[in-house]
């Protein structure tokens, strides 16, 4: 049974898929972009400013599961330039203890929804 997770903290979605979807113990998160919850604008001042929203908007989806950095196993980080690979990889390091973080892979791609540098997701569970 699947139980879908939506917050007015995060990004309401741009096409036809929720925040999250939390399946028995684990939540299996949509990719999230800078987007602002509050003013659907875009947040790309810089790339450290950007992906801090992008996590911001992570943590606002895993509460509303009542879930934190703590519970995450999985992180999948694309970017549209490996060159900003240090500076997201920074910034999201603030959020996780080094000791306990989840596995992850960071892909450089083409292109991103909205033209954004950064989207990540990620999987958790309770």
């Amino acid at each position: 049974m699947k139980k879908i997770i939506t917050t007015t903290k995060a990004p309401a979605p741009i096409g036809p898929y929720n925040q999250a979807v939390l399946s028995g113990n684990t939540l299996y998160t949509s990719g999230q972009i800078a987007l602002h919850p509050e003013t659907g604008e875009l947040v790309l001042d810089d790339i450290s400013t950007e992906t801090k929203q992008v996590m911001e908007n992570m943590k606002a989806v895993l509460a509303a599961a009542d879930m934190t950095f703590e519970n995450v196993i999985k992180s999948s980080i694309f970017i549209s330039d490996m060159n900003n690979f240090g500076a997201i990889n920074t910034v999201y390091g603030e959020y996780f203890n080094e000791a306990t973080a989840p596995a992850r892979e960071t892909v450089e791609v083409a292109k991103l929804p909205k033209s954004v540098n950064v989207e990540i997701s990620m999987i958790a569970v309770k």
